[in-house]
């Protein structure tokens, strides 16, 4: 149980049910204290948040002009995009948008003025 609280107000993205029934870790992360590690392309630069078993969630942040390779996701793949633009082959994705690729979803992401994403990935069926 948790009572959410702003005393400036937000934004809150709430998804419930996505986490296994055996994950009972309970997880804080200070975003602003917490530092970032160079990701798989230079651009790009991850903060890991939480991981289980298969799944992974991260905070990716995207320079601008950052390219990615294609790649294909097993246990598919969630993004919220938190500020920015991210883009693939499919579409361009603003701030606020919400992505879901199923297993073996493939696409090749890229950002031509930089974003920042949250990022979920193997935890969808199978």
């Amino acid at each position: 149980m948790h009572a959410s609280r702003s005393a400036e107000g937000c934004t809150l993205f709430v998804k419930r049910g996505h986490l296994s029934v055996r994950d009972r870790q309970s997880v804080v992360v200070d975003t602003l204290k917490t530092n970032w590690h160079p990701g798989l392309v230079p651009g790009l630069a991850v903060m890991p948040l939480s991981n289980f078993e298969t799944q992974n969630t991260a905070l990716v942040r995207w320079s601008p002009e950052t390219y990615f390779s294609a790649h294909r996701h097993y246990g598919g793949e969630e993004i919220l995009v938190i500020s920015g633009i991210f883009e693939d082959e499919h579409g361009c994705y603003p701030q606020g948008t919400w992505i879901r690729s199923p297993h073996l979803s493939l696409h090749q992401p890229y950002s031509k003025e930089g974003c920042t994403i949250l990022v979920k990935t193997r935890h969808l069926p199978f």
